[in-house]
């Protein structure tokens, strides 16, 4: 059974509960559709933001060219991703975004195993998912960044065709995303788990219109 998700919206900072009422019909019909979608898909917790809040860095893919080892072997890895002047002219399409942070302990962290390997999957998928709940509901440009490195192949078929073109999405960090500066922006704490026994968040993102 799928764990049960948090769902707290905020926007430019403010809890939308907090917000004076009543909230746009827009608003309304979004909640009802991340509220149903969070229970059934099993995604963690979702917090609406402001695009403007999300930070693009050059340094990100710096850090997927010097230390990744699957740069240029990933579809959904640099080069095959968009640059950091390519994602902020993207950003300026979108208003809005859903950040969707999952907690949890693994001490396969680090490690390429099958526990692993499902867990990737799942929050891919759950992802993809959830941007097509929306497209359906009428977000029609809604558009996922999945966190961590893509898993649904044990090993990527790249540069052959992609084997599951219609998953196939940039993670956060290969479209320089700055994760921690995002964190910041909208008031959100972060600590650098230093142990795989500690809890750690992974982060994706949605891009609303």
């Amino acid at each position: 059974m799928a764990p049960r998700a948090g769902l707290q919206l905020v926007q430019s900072g403010s809890l939308v509960k907090a917000l004076a009422p009543p909230i746009s019909k827009r608003l309304a019909g979004l909640l009802k559709v991340l509220e149903m979608s969070a229970l059934e898909l099993g995604t963690g917790e979702l917090i609406l933001i402001d695009v403007d809040q999300i930070c693009v860095a050059d340094w990100v893919q710096w850090k997927c060219k010097y230390g990744c080892k699957n740069y240029g072997r990933s579809w959904c890895c640099p080069p095959e991703t968009p640059t950091p002047e390519q994602a902020r002219a993207i950003l300026k399409d979108y208003r809005e975004a859903i950040l969707i942070r999952n907690s949890g302990k693994s001490i396969n962290h680090y490690r390429e195993n099958n526990q692993k390997r499902r867990q990737q999957v799942h929050g891919w998928k759950s992802t993809v998912a959830l941007e097509r709940r929306l497209f359906l509901a009428g977000y029609y440009k809604a558009f996922a960044l999945v966190s961590e490195s893509c898993a649904l192949c044990r090993e990527c078929s790249y540069p052959e065709s992609c084997k599951f073109p219609m998953n196939r999405r940039p993670p956060v960090e290969s479209f320089s995303i700055d994760v921690f500066q995002t964190l910041e922006n909208i008031g959100m704490g972060f600590r650098i788990a230093k142990n795989v026994v500690e809890e750690h968040n992974t982060y994706s993102i949605i891009l609303l219109d």
